[in-house]
């Protein structure tokens, strides 16, 4: 029978596949996740939210329950999971990290929830988020979620509590979502692989504007054929998502085996739009021109990426405006002021500014389809800056560039949301303080398939995936041990 610490050190590929062959129960796994919350989550604060003796009931039913005849290649046979507490899980809290919804009971689970647990997950606990969005997960209602790493640092965020579970082995797989760059920041930050995928590859809940096209769901994964599985299970279509597209011919767990290199492959550090930190401009070099080895062509290009940053302003503003404008009207004390900033510059657009930024969003895409009829992906830093302490709420300079905004620092990620192409952070390199860097992976529109064989390509060359999961570090890396379990 396998301990606790082997079962927590399997990848979600392999513990799936020894629950299908009943080798292992979900009880097991709930009791072993259990476990390790308790050894580590009081240090990092990545899973304030648990419902573990509901897990262990549910895995009870679930072992009596006959698993099906021909199961689908997203099945998970028990797995236990976590949401993000942006998701609604029936029975549990929805907090967003918001005092405004400390105690708030969700009567239902939302879309992304129930599909997973259609495909045989088994929810355990909920992700530490910032308040209603950000990209370093603290809030006042459980405080800030630590970087496993180097508890000293942001875990990045929004998926900051997802990314830090995976990587401090208290879950094997983690839900997440993405707008500017909320799979993919704390998935660099934690040594774990983060995916936007296309609009409409995995369904979403009820919260959100139906039609808009700069939110989406997503998987959060230790490697890159867990990310993959986890894609498989996600990707159901759902009647209430009008933008949901069919679940892919070939699975995606199929399409990361046996992967060719990719032809032609363009390079930027930058996006040609502002400053990014030397050593990870350099790490991230280095990692794209392993394809090289492999014979892909590596070339320094981009496309043209003019006007996204104030572009995606406005288009996020006028989100924000859309889901949080009536409530800036009665609880305005209470929010964030970052967020209030937020929704009052959507509040105060001009039609002039939307149409402007509809207009740029449009050339973009056209921009990119053009870059994507010559080159097979984009690679490029997934984040500007390596990770910062986690007092700081974020960075305001980049070397010598000061930043204007509490997003500036994301412009990697949030620009390449525009474009509505499955992007992929994968842990890359460490900087020289040991902290990881993720090389973003970015595809044609709809080639969700092609990013996570290239991943899978690259994760074989950079060796990292096999060091998770981690004992969280300390904040001198003298408090904890630094191997894996």
């Amino acid at each position: 029978m396998a301990t606790g610490n082997e079962l927590i050190r399997m990848s979600a590929t392999e513990a799936v596949a020894r629950l299908r062959r009943r080798e292992i129960t979900p009880l097991e796994l709930v009791d072993a996740a259990a476990a390790r919350i308790e050894e580590v989550d009081g240090r990092v604060n990545a899973l304030p939210i648990r419902f573990i003796d509901q897990a262990r009931e549910a895995a009870r039913r679930f072992t009596d329950r006959k698993p099906p005849q021909d199961p689908p290649p997203g099945w998970l046979a028990g797995l236990p999971i976590a949401a993000k507490d942006y998701n609604d899980v029936a029975g549990q809290r929805t907090t967003f990290g918001s005092p405004i919804f400390a105690d708030a009971v969700a009567s239902a689970s939302d879309h992304t929830v129930t599909t997973l647990e259609a495909n045989g997950a088994i929810f355990m606990a909920k992700s530490n988020v910032p308040e209603f969005a950000g990209s370093n997960t603290f809030n006042p209602v459980f405080g800030a979620t630590r970087n496993p790493w180097n508890l000293a640092m942001t875990a990045g965020g929004s998926s900051g509590g997802a990314a830090a579970a995976l990587a401090s082995g208290t879950q094997w797989l983690a839900m997440g979502s993405d707008l500017g760059g909320s799979l993919r920041i704390p998935a660099s930050y934690c040594g774990i692989v983060g995916m936007r995928p296309s609009v409409g590859r995995v369904p979403r809940g009820g919260g959100l504007p139906a039609f808009d096209p700069l939110w989406v769901e997503g998987p959060m994964a230790r490697n890159v054929a867990d990310l993959a599985l986890m894609l498989d299970a996600l990707s159901v279509p759902h009647p209430h998502d009008p933008l949901v597209m069919p679940a892919p011919e070939v699975p995606f767990s199929v399409a990361v085996q046996g992967a060719t290199p990719p032809r032609r492959v363009g390079f930027t550090p930058d996006l040609g739009l502002s400053s990014v930190d030397p050593e990870v401009a350099d790490i991230c070099r280095s990692a794209a021109l392993r394809l090289g080895a492999a014979g892909t062509v590596v070339e320094d290009a981009s496309p043209d990426f003019a006007n996204s940053i104030e572009t995606f302003q406005t288009l996020r503003a006028l989100l924000f405006a859309a889901l949080r404008g009536e409530l800036l009207e009665i609880e305005r004390e209470r929010i964030n002021p970052s967020i209030v900033w937020n929704i009052e510059k959507g509040l105060q657009l001009g039609i002039d500014e939307v149409i402007r930024a509809e207009r740029e969003r449009t050339a973009l895409y056209h921009r990119v389809a053009g870059f994507f009829d010559r080159y097979d992906l984009l690679l490029c830093p997934t984040v500007a800056v390596p990770p910062f302490p986690v007092e700081q709420a974020y960075p305001t300079r980049i070397g010598d560039q000061e930043l204007s905004s509490y997003i500036d620092w994301m412009f990697l990620t949030f620009v390449v949301t525009l474009t509505g192409c499955p992007a992929l952070s994968l842990p890359c390199g460490f900087t020289r303080s040991g902290m990881p860097v993720g090389l973003q992976i970015i595809g044609r529109s709809r080639a969700d398939a092609a990013v996570l064989a290239a991943a899978a390509l690259l994760e074989g060359e950079f060796g990292i995936a096999g060091r998770l999961p981690i004992d969280p570090i300390g904040a001198a890396g003298d408090a904890g041990a630094s191997g894996a379990v």
